[in-house]
């Protein structure tokens, strides 16, 4: 990419998954009033003021299936079948900023504030991650495009697990207890896989 914006945020949506557990697509499953991919993507554009939305999907066919706008961009696995890893680097190389906040198409309760605050950790460092029992939160996290080079290492060799690369990068970890601060029952992590999850997330929005 010859000029790349250094200060804006790209928010950059994982929406190549095939939704086995919930038996439909739960991109444009029916949430609050609209698909859920659509509330997604408003919550995560907004929370960090990002100018451009970059949808990442398995194929072409996908794409065109998704209720998207005109101004959405949409990417194609570069890496196809390398799961969520693969997703960021697509999302990553065709962002136009610096910067772009990972999230995946199943995530209904995303906190602007958090996502906010994280956005405010960014100086010195190639990614801030969430970190809840001790375990990442790699799909709710904002990566430079200066990872590039270390996530296609990785997904080179087969090794798809998307926290490998953290030991290649500078990671800013946000604990627990300052996600709380923001988001107290850590909502912003709720994702919907299967039936019950999705008549949960129903049941909360409500």
């Amino acid at each position: 990419m010859n000029s790349v914006d250094k200060t804006a945020i790209t928010a950059v949506i994982l929406a190549g998954g095939r939704s086995r557990r919930l038996g439909r697509d739960k991109a444009v499953e029916p949430f609050a009033g609209e698909p859920l991919i659509r509330r997604i993507i408003r919550r995560a554009s907004e929370a960090v003021s990002a100018r451009h939305v970059v949808v990442v999907v398995a194929d072409s066919e996908r794409a065109a299936a998704l209720p998207l706008d005109g101004d959405h961009l949409t990417a194609v696995d570069v890496f196809p079948d390398c799961g969520s890893l693969g997703g960021i680097y697509t999302g990553l190389d065709a962002s136009p900023a610096e910067w772009a906040l990972v999230t995946a198409c199943d995530m209904p309760f995303l906190s602007a504030p958090l996502l906010a605050h994280m956005a405010g950790l960014r100086d010195g460092v190639d990614a801030v991650v969430p970190v809840i029992d001790g375990r990442p939160e790699p799909t709710h996290a904002l990566y430079a495009r200066r990872c590039l080079p270390a996530i296609e290492t990785r997904l080179r060799a087969g090794e798809l697990k998307i926290s490998g690369f953290f030991d290649d990068v500078a990671v800013r970890y946000v604990p627990e207890s300052d996600l709380r601060n923001f988001d107290p029952d850590l909502l912003s992590f709720f994702n919907i896989n299967r039936p019950e999850d999705l008549s949960r997330a129903v049941e909360l929005a409500q």
